[in-house]
């Protein structure tokens, strides 16, 4: 099953090998390149063999050629639509490697691995195409289309078809969340001409992976740099072990646009692995069209970021997913799982990962260091007070949990562009804490509220409002009683240093999740079958740095 069949901008190729089995791939025809296809050994444990070429042919898109300028000349005379023979012997064949920086007319050859729509990540405003791009020297490149021109091309492409450029710009890469290692994009100018290759003479790699680990996701995380691809096998499935009977919450998934699945390594860490809107509706739709829980998973082009203490990975628009047979490197890992299950079972499907414990002394010297940067601690302390006589929760939108903001009307949401929501009530709670040494002021978030007092904070509000009918919206409910009761606790807090702590703008520290209180034993480990709980995942880290609330009121809809 194709895993963006349905994206208007994305997609994969699903193509017929010569022994009649689907697989999942990015193009047909393939000259095998040990080089390109196989990930270094420093990335990870996988000896990803040279995948094996299936002899199909391209099938023409239709019109031959077609050129970013909409009218039927070029200002030099020359045809827009081009044959499949050059129209200008002056045009040389370039590979990859030989492309600089500014306007070019040469030719250029690829493979279309894959393409996706690129949005700004606050505004989601469409900043245009981005492509992967392969050539036959297996040298793989980052391609740029610009939202204006991007009906003039989109039509013609195929992701797994190949083709031919000519009249392009060399253009810088983007220093954040690369997909390839060369500096220059291939960039689509007013005259670029693309047409079908139909030379099958030239060879081209179907694909291109590149690996990394555990250790260098670690090193990575959150470092907004270049985007490597996971490998593993299964864990869970948002919170659930796989079996035969596992069924997808398709609404459920709809709903939050996300799906946790807990991954591992060969018998390395677990870790959280969210997969996010377009993605998780291909990995639905991939999911389901197997017939049974598949065992290996293959997601490319991750961003490792640390959530609730632990490193998790996050899929982007460019990412994919691949499952056990799809590809050559999914069917190596599944038979390496097949042969070693003891190994992969050794490690209960629970996040392994924690975040480093500190006392409060510590965690305020670590804000004066310099060179510090945001992370995540284990701090247990004692609640001394809770703030009274002022806000005590924000309205957040139900969707993303970014703090809402009033319109003339309605609710509205920036994050998701929407200009009518329906709010809920979060925890935005200060309390005053101590240890054997130190006190600190401790800002409650999120669901990290609901794990401390067991209540939600938008059942507290709308009781409070039920049973004090004649207060207005703008009426400041009052520090419920639930919370007041966790005084004398003493709880261990993950606690986040925000950018804001770093640059001294604030010395109250953010709690992102609170650890579960310890349990008498009963004769048996119950914390051996117990799967810690996702903490509000991206809305915490969305909202951790909301100290104060300015508009703390009922939550309603517009």
């Amino acid at each position: 099953m194709n895993s963006n069949s349905k994206n208007s901008a994305s997609g994969d190729l699903i193509s017929k090998k010569p022994n009649g089995k689907d697989a999942v791939s990015s193009a047909a025809p393939v000259k095998p390149s040990a080089a390109s296809m196989k990930p270094s050994a420093a990335a990870m444990k996988i000896s990803a063999a040279p995948t094996i070429p299936s002899v199909a042919s391209m099938k023409p898109i239709g019109q031959s050629g077609v050129s970013g300028d909409s009218s039927s000349t070029k200002r030099n005379g020359k045809a827009v639509v081009c044959s499949d023979v050059p129209s200008d012997n002056s045009d040389r064949v370039v590979f990859f490697k030989d492309v600089t920086f500014g306007p070019q007319e040469d030719e250029l050859r690829f493979r279309l691995i894959h393409f996706w729509e690129a949005k700004h990540a606050f505004s989601k405003i469409l900043m245009g195409l981005e492509m992967l791009l392969v050539d036959a020297e297996g040298t793989v490149i980052q391609g740029f289309i610009p939202p204006s021109r991007m009906d003039t091309y989109l039509r013609h492409m195929k992701p797994g078809s190949t083709y031919r450029l000519t009249n392009f710009f060399g253009s810088k890469t983007k220093k954040v969340y690369r997909v390839a290692d060369p500096d220059v994009t291939i960039a689509f100018s007013w005259k670029s001409v693309l047409s079908d290759l139909t030379d099958t003479s030239t060879w081209f790699p179907e694909d291109r992976f590149r690996f990394h680990g555990y250790e260098q996701f670690e090193a990575a995380c959150d470092l907004k740099g270049d985007l490597y691809d996971f490998i593993g096998h299964i864990k869970l499935v948002n919170e659930q072990a796989l079996n035969e009977s596992f069924v997808l919450d398709e609404v459920e998934i709809a709903s939050d646009r996300r799906i946790l699945v807990h991954v591992q390594t060969h018998d390395g860490p677990v870790m959280k692995l969210y997969i996010w809107d377009k993605v998780a509706t291909a990995f639905c739709e991939k999911f389901i069209s197997l017939g049974k829980p598949p065992s290996v998973i293959m997601v490319t082009t991750v961003n490792p970021k640390r959530l609730g203490g632990a490193l998790s990975l996050s899929s982007l628009s460019s990412s994919r997913v691949f499952f056990d047979t799809d590809v050559h490197q999914t069917r190596e890992y599944l038979a390496w799982l097949e042969s070693n299950s003891e190994v992969a079972n050794r490690v209960n499907a629970e996040i392994v990962t924690k975040a480093e414990t500190a006392t409060i002394g510590e965690l305020l010297t670590y804000m004066k260091q310099e060179g510090a940067k945001v992370a995540w601690f284990e701090c247990t302390a004692t609640i001394d007070d809770v703030v009274r006589g002022s806000a005590w929760y924000y309205i957040a939108c139900g969707g993303c949990k970014t703090k809402a903001t009033k319109g003339p009307t309605t609710l509205m949401c920036r994050k998701c562009g929407k200009t009518e929501i329906t709010g809920a009530a979060e925890y935005l709670s200060k309390l005053s804490v101590y240890d054997n040494n130190d006190h600190a002021s401790f800002v409650l978030l999120g669901d990290a509220g609901f794990e401390l007092t067991g209540k939600k904070a938008s059942v507290l509000v709308e009781s409070y409002y039920e049973a004090n009918e004649g207060s207005g919206d703008d009426h400041v409910v009052p520090v419920p009683q639930v919370l007041i009761d966790t005084i004398g606790q003493k709880r261990t807090f993950v606690i986040k240093i925000s950018k804001h702590n770093l640059e001294g703008k604030t010395q109250a520290l953010t709690v992102t999740k609170v650890l579960p209180l310890e349990v008498p034993a009963l004769g048996y480990d119950l914390a051996a079958d117990v799967v810690v709980s996702p903490t509000a995942d991206e809305g915490v880290k969305r909202g951790a740095d909301m100290i104060v609330s300015d508009d703390a009121k009922r939550a309603k809809s517009g």
